[in-house]
């Protein structure tokens, strides 16, 4: 893999980070941020490394991004983001660490089994 690329994983997505020297500019699969992700929460969840970190705003980040939804693409993407910071800048790693941005959530969703309705719901018990 290339010193530039770093990879950001949240249940069903990826996002593959390609950092390049620049102003800060956020593009994700083509498109501006804001374009992207329409709803500002999105935008603060996806961007929150960057605007964290000062030296961070020296760096143009190109996201491809692929599977879930918003929310798991965002969180992806945040950490996709943290671990390409700390490819050119290891002093953010405290506090990017103290944010809970360089831990990969390993929570997904659980499978239906079979002879229930959802993972866990079963059938109403009928005495009669």
């Amino acid at each position: 893999m290339e010193k530039n690329v770093s990879v950001g994983r949240r249940k069903a997505s990826i996002a593959r980070v390609h950092i390049s020297s620049g102003k800060g500019k956020i593009t994700i699969n083509g498109k501006k941020l804001e374009e992207y992700f329409p709803q500002p929460v999105m935008q603060q969840v996806a961007a929150k490394p960057v605007n964290m970190i000062g030296s961070a705003k020296s760096y143009d980040y190109n996201v491809n991004v692929c599977g879930g939804g918003f929310k798991g693409q965002a969180e992806a993407i945040a950490l996709g983001l943290s671990r390409a910071i700390l490819l050119f800048d290891e002093e953010a790693r405290p506090e990017l660490k103290s944010e809970r941005l360089l831990k990969r959530d390993s929570r997904v969703v659980e499978r239906k089994k079979p002879g229930f309705r959802k993972a866990r719901k079963k059938e109403q018990y009928s005495k009669r």
